[in-house]
């Protein structure tokens, strides 16, 4: 039986309400190794969170330029990232062991759901060597991040996954320099025109996490879980 493209296999939450960050980091670490265990099925877990900052294994002090919201230590990989009201999160808890086991694949094929899930909103987005995340072209003609990713693996059961920008306060991302990245700026479906509440995106994600969960039983190099 699927839930909506899920098999029953893995669980899905779809919270209305914001959880705080560090709610759900610890629910998602116990349930990494709950999974690595073998004693609870997998995950996929849309919510929003509270304003906050949050700070990935790479993130250099001097990016973080104003801390008006609480900062965590995510333990993903990555720099500086914002998530709040307006940004629906898709956390992602899946063992790969029974997967291809394939870092790279799990990442690009992350990166696949995000465009083809904007793509189904008539925005077409990309990826960019050399530049984390899903970008788009804004109002004003330059690339703009759209989408936010990060990942972890412990035991090759995943952790953490993707945001994506529906209609946060973007004056919030100038507290940080988003990923690193300080020459493009972010964006989001509400200034691109579109009006998209988490309800819609939630049933945009979920038509496409089918093919998402087929890439990856493909290993990298396999056309098409990773191609540039």
């Amino acid at each position: 039986m699927m839930i909506g493209s899920l098999p029953e296999t893995i669980e899905l939450r779809c919270d209305s309400q914001p959880v705080p960050y560090r709610e759900a980091l610890a629910e998602m670490d116990a349930r990494n190794a709950a999974i690595a265990e073998g004693s609870a099925r997998e995950l996929v877990w849309l919510l929003e969170h509270p304003p906050v900052y949050t700070a990935g294994t790479s993130a250099a002090a001097d990016e973080l330029l104003d801390p008006r919201f609480e900062v965590v230590a995510a333990g993903r990989g990555g720099r500086y990232t914002y998530h709040g009201p307006g940004q629906r999160v898709c956390y992602v808890l899946l063992d790969l062991k029974t997967r291809a086991r394939d870092v790279r694949g799990y990442v690009h094929a992350l990166e696949g759901w995000m465009i083809a899930a904007l793509g189904d909103l008539g925005v077409q987005s990309f990826r960019r060597e050399g530049r984390i995340g899903i970008w788009t072209q804004d109002i004003d003609g330059r690339e703009a991040k759209i989408g936010a990713i990060g990942v972890r693996l412990r035991r090759w059961v995943t952790m953490h996954g993707f945001a994506v920008n529906l209609a946060p306060d973007l004056a919030h991302f100038s507290g940080i320099v988003p990923c690193g990245i300080e020459e493009f700026g972010v964006t989001s479906l509400q200034r691109l025109g579109l009006t998209v509440d988490s309800a819609t995106w939630d049933s945009l994600v979920l038509a496409r996490a089918g093919e998402f969960l087929a890439d990856l039983e493909k290993p990298c190099g396999v056309e098409p879980a990773c191609e540039s």
